[in-house]
């Protein structure tokens, strides 16, 4: 009998010195992207076989071991799938395991040959609406043009879309015409958050099931169960989904017919993994479109600085496609809410409200109007004090505070997770009166809640103020069930942390109020501005968006701002909406500073016992690179180690090293060259528990 060598892919450890496949011996030739089960060690894992290697002096196949089984049910992961797959690894310094197997459902890893034959014919049994004729809705002179453009031209396409404009109308056309195309085709269309994806599935399911059936549109995300994303995951294997609707994660789903890939909301930091391969979910999307030849459409009302810079005349990358205005302006409703800073050194002292915006909310709430008050800090308070001695409440694991939150009387670190209940007196000195410090969005519930008791709404009740943040949608189901309680006018003031202000369709509120904006405009990353920028005109953008409602009430949408600094030039291009002028000025300060988009960066960062054990690891690193004198080296600057903001997390301490060059190849050939010596130094270090690559890092 015969006897074929195959490479195949196996899960490696993160930064393991086995970054390639694998050999092992089998009866049959089995082709690339084939599902096997092998062994590794001790254990049976899943493995992937890939593509032959060049030719070398093979091993005896007596020395190689055999194949355990095939998943022959499966058809074979497909060259495009496995292109993405290498490109990742490659460009972000992983190993091809870590990656390849990762991008796999949880439970494929796990099911045997003849568990998975059981799930496949459990999927492929699955009954399926008839096809009928889909209703569409007409568009808007600006979205008729945006979906032309796209359908004529090649792309890829920012479509900057102000808040309210219709962007999604344009991502269902243009899915309809990419399915109506071909019979075969899919389509990827990816959010930020999970929390935006039922709405989405609601939107597309409306649209495609009556057409395409009930199993054509599907989610990939990781708040599904295991069974969930491997039932969805072998329906876009299948050809059998359509329309996949996902995070991230659903970057690396197996469409072996994509024709459209959609990024909503693309300047979102979301898009960034940060654990394991430090992926861009955006930056996959336009290299995955360029080399299967998919249309890609980036949106957003408040576009990353690198993809604005990209889509301008003088780089022409991206053909950016504008639609300023909202549906329904025309009417003389659905106008952008209106700025209204409020300068907190004019107020009364200690004041947490303004009160001429605590004012603005009640006539609002008197009118049957909703309000919604953004904070990006959960918690009651982010410290509790004691005034006597000095103490904080630091948790004892990290080099920061523990949370204050008051509604299970606990101290909650929002790094380790550590947890303690709230001491009756000071530990340090016994002093009984220890106090918050600061504020989170329990505090601003609780005081709205308080100073809006004696307002009336027109339905007869007093008016009702509700939180959305990480801390109240912990249980399963609860953000759907809070969100419908704001869509039927349940709550009349909303508080919530980032996580409402983005994406979602409120209709009736007409004022949103941000209470502490500040702290963001004087950090060290270079990138807080725009993110600050971001999330004040999304949230803005949740206020007047159903123009009936407003022609209705008569007034204005409002945009309430409390600050410190209100001559800050940030929030002159807010106050006119004028995204274009801040990035224009932003990218000016970049440029002559030489940052993204004009620099490539990528950091190291190491995790050790000691933060004079990772600083060793970096500098030793560095070293080595100069003494080798690695390829690309004379055009990357390597800068000093510093330990991290947060220097210590769960008792490991952690620091970083820059890595920057004003070329991306260059860069590229030194992080690749760079990759043995790393392994080496590790050796070297044994205080040093782990290190990793981050490749154009979100967050410095």
């Amino acid at each position: 009998m015969f006897i074929h060598t195959l490479q195949v892919v196996v899960p490696t450890p993160a930064h393991s010195s086995v970054a390639g496949p694998l050999s092992y011996q089998h009866d049959q030739a089995l082709a690339p992207g084939t599902l096997v089960r092998v062994p590794l060690g001790q254990r049976e894992v899943l493995g992937l076989v890939w593509d032959a290697a060049p030719a070398a002096d093979p091993a005896p196949t007596a020395a190689l071991r055999p194949v355990h089984s095939v998943l022959d049910g499966l058809a074979p992961l497909g060259p495009h799938w496995r292109a993405l797959v290498a490109f990742t690894a490659r460009y972000y310094q992983r190993s091809l395991g870590e990656v390849a197997l990762a991008a796999l459902p949880p439970q494929l890893r796990e099911l045997s040959a003849e568990q998975l034959a059981r799930r496949l014919r459990r999927v492929s049994s699955a009954p399926d609406a008839p096809a009928n004729a889909t209703q569409t809705i007409a568009l808007s002179a600006e979205q008729e043009r945006a979906t032309a453009q796209i359908d004529a031209q090649k792309g890829p396409f920012l479509l900057f879309g102000s808040t309210g404009s219709g962007k999604t109308e344009v991502y269902l056309h243009c899915a309809a015409r990419a399915l109506a195309a071909d019979p075969a085709a899919q389509v990827l269309v990816l959010v930020p958050e999970i929390n935006l994806t039922p709405q989405l599935q609601e939107r597309f399911g409306a649209r495609f099931a009556p057409q395409y059936g009930a199993q054509a549109v599907v989610s990939l995300h990781s708040g599904m169960t295991n069974p969930q994303r491997l039932a969805a995951w072998l329906a876009v294997h299948s050809g059998r989904a359509r329309i996949v609707l996902g995070t991230r994660m659903a970057i690396f789903a197996s469409l072996p017919a994509l024709a459209l890939i959609v990024v909503d909301e693309e300047h979102d930091a979301s898009y960034k993994q940060q654990e394991g391969a430090r992926y861009s979910a955006r930056d996959l999307a336009l290299w995955r479109g360029r080399a299967e030849g998919a249309k890609v459409i980036l949106g957003s009302a408040t576009p990353s600085l690198e993809s604005w810079h990209a889509s301008s005349p003088e780089v022409g990358r991206y053909q950016r496609l504008d639609m300023p205005s909202r549906i329904g302006s025309a009417q003389g409703a659905g106008q952008l809410a209106r700025l209204r800073l409020v300068d907190m050194a004019q107020q009364p002292r200690g004041a947490v409200f303004a009160p001429p915006l605590l004012a603005a909310i009640t006539a609002r709430v008197q009118r049957g109007e909703q309000c919604l008050v953004l904070l990006n800090r959960r918690g009651f308070a982010p410290v509790l004090h004691c005034h006597a001695c000095g103490w904080k409440s630091d948790c004892p694991a990290c080099s920061a505070h523990q949370v204050f939150h008051k509604s299970d009387r606990s101290l909650r670190c929002h790094h380790c997770g550590a947890a303690q209940r709230v001491p009756h007196a000071c530990p340090a000195c016994g002093n009984l009166d220890i106090a918050p410090v600061g504020r989170g969005t329990e505090q601003l519930e609780e005081q709205l809640a308080q100073l809006l008791r004696n307002v009336i709404t027109p339905a007869g009740r007093a008016a009702r103020v509700a939180r959305i943040d990480a801390d109240s949608t912990r249980a399963q189901g609860a953000l759907q069930a809070q969100l419908a309680q704001v869509h039927a006018g349940e709550v009349d003031v909303l508080v919530g942390t980032q996580m409402v202000a983005k994406g979602h369709d409120f209709r009736r509120i007409t004022l949103v109020a941000a209470v502490q904006p500040d702290s963001a405009l004087f950090t060290s990353d270079f990138r807080a501005p725009e993110r600050l920028f971001a999330l004040l005109l999304q949230a803005a953008g949740r206020a007047g968006r159903d123009a009936a409602y407003l022609a209705t009430q008569g007034h204005a949408p409002e945009m309430w701002v409390q600050t410190w600094h209100p001559e800050h030039p940030l929030f002159a291009a807010l106050r006119r909406h004028d995204w274009p002028a801040f990035a224009a000025q932003q990218l000016a300060e970049r440029r002559a500073a030489a940052m993204p988009p004009f620099a490539y960066q990528a950091l190291v960062r190491a995790d050790a016992r000691t933060q004079e054990a990772a600083q060793a690891f970096l500098q030793g690193a560095a070293e080595a690179a100069r003494t080798a004198q690695l390829p690309g080296l004379e055009q990357v600057f390597i800068y000093p180690p510093v330990p991290l903001a947060v220097q210590r997390v769960a008792h490991v301490e952690r620091a970083q090293m820059l890595v920057e060059s004003a070329e991306r190849p260059a860069l590229q050939r030194f992080l690749a060259a760079w990759q043995p010596l790393l392994h080496a130094e590790r050796a070297r270090h044994k205080g040093l528990q782990r290190w990793l690559v981050d490749v154009d890092p979100q967050g410095i």
